[in-house]
């Protein structure tokens, strides 16, 4: 990720995704009110995650969109999927703390569309996670992509790695993250953190029963292929979060390095998202070390 500026285009609309229950009238209003004083139209991208909260004229993704995206990281991650096919870029207002996704708080937002009209914005480049099963089903997801027991019983399944077996798993299931998604469910379930710009990602088992193997980080070039063997309560398959109907039992990983587009500002976005881990609480000091700071 450059700290280059984006070059300067003519900004032809705004594309709003919305939370569906937050409340966003206040970043809605001042995005209103600056649209309209530039002559900018304003409509809401059909996505479904909306939930029926309609807040402008419905219409698809156009050539020099601007997505903006008014909520959490769940509502980017709407967004992005959302821009996806345009590589629009997406710009994430956070109705609440800051995310991993979310760029500006929305008291900040009128500020912020100025710096976006006037190209002082830099694209923030977001890999992606492909995946083909056996019998030609494809999907792909920005943090992870999870295959996990159904009911009672355990899953199992075999992990390979450019053909090579790492391990078979009998427990809850395997992870496959983006560096982005390794602060997410597979960081929860004892894997590593992979810093922004990392070109790998991480395969995790879930709660496995008896054996050894530890979280394995891939290389971005390598395929990873995930064997299951559901038995007879099946299984089910999680994209960023959303259980997904994905048919097979065999599936391709691959890793793709920029598929997508947040918008991000220079200094702001020039780390490896190591300070929006403290700034979130997911990384805390051990208490000694904090104790040293009182002395």
């Amino acid at each position: 990720m450059g700290a280059v500026p984006a070059p300067v285009q003519p900004l032809s609309r705004i594309a709003l995704v919305v939370h569906p229950g937050r409340p966003i009238d206040a970043p809605l209003a001042a995005l209103n009110a600056w649209a309209a004083d530039r002559g900018v139209a304003v409509v809401q991208v059909s996505d479904g995650g909306e939930a029926g909260r309609v807040v402008a004229p419905v219409s698809p993704l156009a050539p020099g969109d601007l997505v903006v995206a008014i909520g959490g990281d769940g509502t980017v991650l709407w967004a992005l999927r959302a821009s996806a096919d345009h590589r629009a870029p997406v710009l994430g207002v956070a109705c609440g703390s800051l995310g991993a996704l979310t760029t500006v708080a929305a008291e900040d937002l009128a500020g912020v569309l100025d710096r976006v009209w006037a190209g002082d914005w830099i694209p923030r480049s977001l890999p992606v996670l492909h995946v083909e099963s056996d019998v030609g089903a494809r999907a792909w997801a920005v943090n992870d992509f999870v295959v996990l027991r159904r009911g009672g019983g355990q899953l199992m399944a075999e992990l390979d790695v450019d053909g090579e077996r790492y391990v078979r798993v009998a427990g809850d299931g395997l992870i496959a993250a983006t560096p982005l998604g390794s602060s997410a469910y597979t960081m929860a379930a004892g894997g590593p953190v992979l810093a922004t710009g990392t070109p790998a990602y991480v395969c995790t088992p879930l709660a496995m029963h008896g054996g050894c193997a530890s979280p394995l980080v891939v290389p971005a070039a390598s395929r990873a292929t995930i064997i299951v063997s559901p038995g007879h309560a099946g299984f089910d398959v999680e994209l960023d979060g959303q259980r997904r109907p994905l048919d097979g039992e065999r599936f391709e990983i691959t890793f793709e390095p920029d598929r997508l587009t947040l918008v991000g500002f220079a200094g702001a976005d020039a780390g490896r998202g190591l300070t929006g881990l403290r700034r979130r609480g997911l990384i805390v000091d051990s208490p000694r070390a904090v104790a040293r700071d009182t002395r």
